[in-house]
């Protein structure tokens, strides 16, 4: 079916002009050297009505976003006075502010990113590209704004001492599952989050420690070195390389059977201490009323269990050790590009022990594979453009790029498998027109909730935040239907890969003919048409197994494919 063409100008032109405002509102105060109030960014935050913020502008609660926050900040950004920016540590101790490293390390829930406490009211974050600004500004001020309406309705209401999400709902307004989730987040205690609440308007400063590009791509060696020293150091460096940016538990799960060596374990683990909805699914599973995998349940609680032991403990130690008898080898990330990585050497695997959807796997052919698959866990945004492009200047045995990552969808349902062949990237205004590796035909057999989507159109946007319903309404009558972060800048790394030339800017570029194999599949995390809540609220949970157990077999089968252990 032929769609009418888009010039990427147009497209550049078109977008939300208040969307526009806001970035450049915070992108010039952050070149300030000194301390922004953070309540500057409201107006135009407010303004912009962002589709993940609608109600940041009327007086009632928007617990989505205040969730949404929540999840990616740390527990107690509430008490803090300054949130401090910088590339590396150094840059604290340069603006007199102390040593980073000697500071309390803190964790958001849902966001990768190294924040460390002075105890005295300062937060410091390292930022790993500028795309770390554009999640993370919108998202201290969306917080802010539902914490001062909370504070507001607080202190005209007296809370009593057993306070319950239903009456929560009724005095506040929002809906009595936000406010469970809201006591799950502060340890099951509602009476302490309103009690903090109504103790302290947040009246948060920022401030950005210098930094700039090569900052960025100083910060993307130093995280790049030890995962080629390890290729070194196993004699993988000539071998050809398959970069996949995914996750750090499918491949591996997939690929070692580690879970499923210790399926009684685990399972007898998940019915005495796991969540009631996974002895649910298990029961549903053993009796035959659900067609779910039982391999990717298997490896959802096999997470949690693993979760739930110590990581000096003998658990880890024994499940580490066979991994590396497997030729996989974990390394973690110490600088602010906080994304983990793996190197696999296909030839150590055991067939035996691969998942029961990789049995057609040559043994023989595997044992002589010539290639190596280094897995990252995905990055954010642009952060994309500077690991592959650090990876592309490193070695000349790059032979195939394959992308697995999460969108807002705009024609399908959570859980849906997408696969685009056209990609505009926001960062450079340039659309890519992809010979995308994958199809329906890859990921539909293993696929048993979800639909798989191929023939796709995305769009990379700078950040979560930053989009409202005007935006997406023309994206949508464009048929760019797929919403993501990280596809556009991998697509500038590929072009420069495969170009004499640096990314073009607001082109449109024909990948049909590349000298390295590339695939991007995105599966489908929300709906910000008809549920704009879903990212902040709830999380893909065993239920977005199968859409990412489906991608990553296929992504494993296209390697092997090409390494000539699985049939043409």
């Amino acid at each position: 079916m032929a769609i009418p063409r888009l010039r990427p100008s147009e497209l550049a032109e078109r977008v939300s002009d208040e969307v526009e405002l806001y970035h450049r509102t915070y992108s010039t105060l952050l070149r300030s050297s000194g301390e922004t109030l953070l309540r500057v960014l409201e107006s135009s935050h407010r303004a912009m009505e962002s589709s993940l913020h609608a109600g940041a502008a009327s007086d009632d609660l928007d617990l989505g976003a205040f969730l949404y926050a929540t999840h990616r900040l740390p527990p107690d950004i509430w008490r803090a006075r300054l949130v401090a920016m910088g590339q590396e540590a150094r840059a604290f101790q340069r603006a007199g502010l102390g040593d980073l490293d000697s500071w309390e390390t803190v964790e958001a829930l849902a966001r990768r990113r190294r924040w460390h406490r002075d105890g005295s009211g300062i937060l410091g974050v390292l930022i790993a590209s500028s795309s770390d600004l554009d999640d993370l500004i919108p998202t201290l001020v969306a917080y802010q704004i539902e914490w001062n309406k909370i504070h507001r309705a607080c202190a005209a209401t007296d809370v009593p001492d057993d306070v319950r999400p239903a009456w929560c709902a009724q005095m506040f307004g929002g809906g009595e599952d936000d406010w469970v989730r809201i006591r799950d987040a502060w340890n099951g205690d509602l009476r302490a989050f309103l009690d903090a609440v109504r103790g302290r308007e947040m009246d948060l400063r920022i401030r950005m420690l210098g930094g700039s590009e090569v900052g960025y791509g100083r910060v993307t060696r130093r995280w790049w070195e030890p995962v080629l020293s390890c290729l070194r150091e196993r004699g993988l460096a000539d071998r050809r390389l398959y970069f996949v940016s995914s996750n750090t538990h499918s491949l591996v799960n997939l690929l070692t059977g580690t879970a499923r060596l210790h399926e009684d374990e685990v399972v007898a683990w998940v019915e005495e201490h796991g969540p009631q909805y996974l002895r649910d699914e298990i029961d549903k599973l053993r009796s035959g009323r659900t067609r779910g995998s039982w391999d990717n349940l298997l490896y959802f609680c096999a997470r949690l269990f693993y979760e739930a032991h110590p990581e000096d403990g003998p658990v880890w130690a024994e499940r580490r050790a066979r991994e590396r008898e497997l030729g996989v080898t974990h390394i973690p990330s110490r600088t602010a590009v906080r994304v983990s990585a793996q190197v696999i050497d296909p030839r150590r695997l055991d067939p035996d022990s691969l998942d029961p959807r990789l049995a057609d796997v040559d043994a023989a052919a595997l044992a002589r594979c010539d290639g190596v698959i280094v897995n990252i866990d995905y990055p954010l945004g642009v952060g994309a453009y500077n690991i592959l492009r650090e990876i592309g200047e490193s070695t000349d045995t790059l032979r195939g790029v394959y992308v697995l990552g999460k969108a807002a969808t705009l024609n399908a349902d959570v859980g849906d498998v997408l696969i685009s062949n056209v990609i505009h990237d926001e960062h450079s205004g340039s659309t890519y027109w992809l010979d995308n590796a994958f199809s329906f035909e890859d990921v539909q057999p293993w696929l048993m909730f979800g639909s798989g989507l191929d023939n796709q159109r995305a769009v990379t946007v700078k950040s979560t935040f930053l989009q409202n319903r005007q935006y997406l309404d023309f994206y949508y009558r464009e048929a760019f239907t797929v919403v993501e972060m990280e596809a556009g800048p991998f697509c500038n790394a590929v072009y420069e890969i495969a170009d004499l030339d640096r990314y073009p800017m607001g082109e449109s570029v024909n990948f049909a003919k590349l000298p390295i194999d590339f695939g991007v599949i995105h599966y489908a995390s929300d709906t910000p048409f008809t549920q704009a809540r879903t990212l902040g609220a709830r999380g893909l949970s065993y239920f977005g197994m199968d859409s990412t157990y489906a991608s990553s077999l296929a992504m494993l089968r296209r390697i092997l494919r090409l390494e000539g252990a699985l049939p043409g």
